[in-house]
C-alpha cells in the first residue's frame, strides 16, 4: 500500500464517520447509556484523546527521537484507568467543543501522514473481518486508523444498538 492509498482510506473513513454523526444528530449526541453512562459525546471524546499521543509517537518515530511521555497522568496505567481519566476530563464539554476537536485532531493525523517518507512501509492486515493498516518506521509499527478501528471494533455495535433502542 501506498501513503497515497493510505490517506484515500483515512479520507473516506472520515466521510463515512461524519455521515454516521449526521445520522445521529446534535440533539442526541449529550443522552447518557449509549455504552454504561457515556453519551455518544463521550466515545468521541474518548476516541479523539487517544489520538494525539498516536501523533505524537509517530513524529517522534520520523524524526528518530525516544517515544514521548503520554498526555494523561503518568501513575495511570491500564487502558481502564485512562479511559475514565479521559472521560473526567472532557464530560463538562459541550458537543460542539468535542467535535471541533475530534476534526482538528484528524487533521492533525493527516498532517502526520502527509509528512512520511513517500517510500514509507505501510501494511495491509486482514484480522477476522477488518482490514487494519499498520505503518512502519524502523522497527516500530503504528496503527493510523487505530480512531476507525476502535470505534468500528468496540462502539458501533453498541451505538447501532442504542440508535435502535432509541427510535
Amino acid at each position: 500500500m501506498t501513503k497515497s492509498e493510505l490517506l484515500n482510506w483515512l479520507h473516506e473513513e472520515y466521510r463515512q464517520w461524519e455521515a454516521f454523526l449526521e445520522e445521529i444528530g446534535p440533539a442526541r449526541m449529550d443522552q447518557p447509556g449509549v455504552a454504561g453512562h457515556w453519551s455518544i459525546k463521550d466515545i468521541i471524546a474518548h476516541l479523539t484523546d487517544w489520538t494525539p499521543w498516536l501523533i505524537a509517537r509517530l513524529q517522534a518515530a520520523q524524526r528518530g527521537e525516544p517515544k514521548p511521555n503520554p498526555p494523561w497522568p503518568a501513575h495511570l496505567e491500564s487502558d481502564d484507568e485512562i479511559n475514565a481519566w479521559i472521560y473526567e476530563a472532557n464530560h463538562g464539554r459541550t458537543v460542539r467543543e468535542v467535535l471541533d476537536e475530534s476534526a482538528r485532531v484528524f487533521q492533525e493525523l493527516l498532517t502526520a501522514v502527509k509528512e512520511l517518507p513517500e517510500d514509507v512501509r505501510i501494511e495491509q492486515v486482514h484480522e477476522g473481518e477488518g482490514v487494519y493498516y499498520l505503518v512502519w518506521l524502523g522497527d516500530e509499527r503504528f496503527l493510523p486508523g487505530e480512531f476507525f478501528d476502535h470505534f468500528h471494533d468496540d462502539h458501533e455495535p453498541d451505538i447501532r444498538a442504542w440508535l435502535l433502542e432509541d427510535l
